[in-house]
């Protein structure tokens, strides 16, 4: 004897209640997730940076550096070259290392000038790196990049 079972409005209110919450919690973790990883702002006031965007970007162009990321052997190697292809020394280099989705990973390399390039001691596990570097040429231009390294070791 077979029992047939009906569907009452109680039954739908449970599905859709069931629904809603199971789309509710997924979008509570994942809003979480993202505020847990989010490693900070890049600049305190937007608009304030963006009035000297444009002469900050002309001067570092001038400079015509390009910049080049490798880890090898245990070994993080930034090199910076000018137009002619040729390494640069800057006049001060500040670099942090980290992940581009959380600060856990962040450390400041201790660069050191070997001639070509600069190069610092660095275990790094495989995946994507930032190195956000602020250097000031020799003539006290500054400049600004975030130099993408892709580790698969």
């Amino acid at each position: 004897m077979t029992h047939e079972r009906k569907l009452t409005g109680w039954h739908a209110l449970a599905i859709f209640g069931g629904a809603f919450a199971v789309i509710i919690s997924v979008n509570l973790v994942l809003a979480y997730s993202a505020i847990s990883t989010f490693p900070g702002l890049e600049v305190k006031n937007s608009y304030v940076a963006s009035q000297s965007f444009d002469s900050r970007r002309d001067a570092q162009e001038t400079l015509g550096w390009s910049v080049d990321a490798r880890a090898t052997g245990g070994l993080l190697i930034l090199s910076i070259t000018d137009a002619d292809g040729r390494p640069v020394q800057a006049g001060t280099l500040d670099a942090v290392l980290g992940r581009a989705t959380h600060v856990r990973d962040d450390r400041t390399p201790d660069f050191a000038f070997d001639g070509r390039a600069y190069v610092a001691r660095e275990s790094l596990r495989p995946g994507n790196w930032n190195i956000r570097m602020k250097a000031t040429a020799l003539d006290g231009t500054p400049f600004e990049q975030r130099v993408v390294l892709h580790v698969t070791e």
